[in-house]
């Protein structure tokens, strides 16, 4: 093996074909994002977005009984249902019950089915739905069933 001086060890390897923005923002694009910066891509991508909900709202407001009747019967479910999935993207903010404090990943959900910080979690410092004595009688009678023995016959 040949030994590699000490300018070739350090030195820094620029590819030779380096892609601009096409939206000529100044920074490097990707192939993978159509040789755009990821900025410029993830604003496009927003836009594709809206523009496509926007033509679903103007397509409701169709107005008159056979345009009506034409333009529902030429969309097809398929369409219908990935548009309307599009218009549902929703983030859950989790957040205590209790104080609405945001609780991240640190939430602890009750029985009562809420979500609360860790100075809510406790069934007396939130107001908990949930029947505690009902559930442990319920368990304790499931767990040990009530056990009679057989009468004995005398003769």
């Amino acid at each position: 093996m040949a030994q590699k001086t000490e300018k070739e060890e350090t030195e820094f390897k620029v590819p030779e074909t380096l892609a601009l923005c096409v939206n000529n923002c100044g920074f490097t694009g990707n192939p993978a994002t159509n040789n755009m910066c990821q900025k410029c891509f993830s604003a496009s991508a927003s836009a594709a977005a809206a523009a496509a909900a926007g033509a679903l709202k103007s397509s409701h407001k169709v107005s008159g009984g056979a345009a009506d009747a034409r333009s529902s019967s030429a969309r097809s479910p398929e369409r219908t249902a990935a548009v309307e999935e599009v218009g549902k993207v929703k983030r859950e903010v989790n957040r205590c019950s209790g104080c609405r404090r945001k609780v991240g990943l640190t939430g602890f959900r009750c029985r009562c089915g809420d979500l609360f910080c860790a100075e809510h979690r406790y069934t007396d410092r939130h107001e908990c739905s949930y029947d505690y004595k009902t559930a442990g009688r319920e368990a304790i009678a499931r767990e040990n069933p009530v056990v009679k023995a057989a009468k004995i016959v005398r003769v």
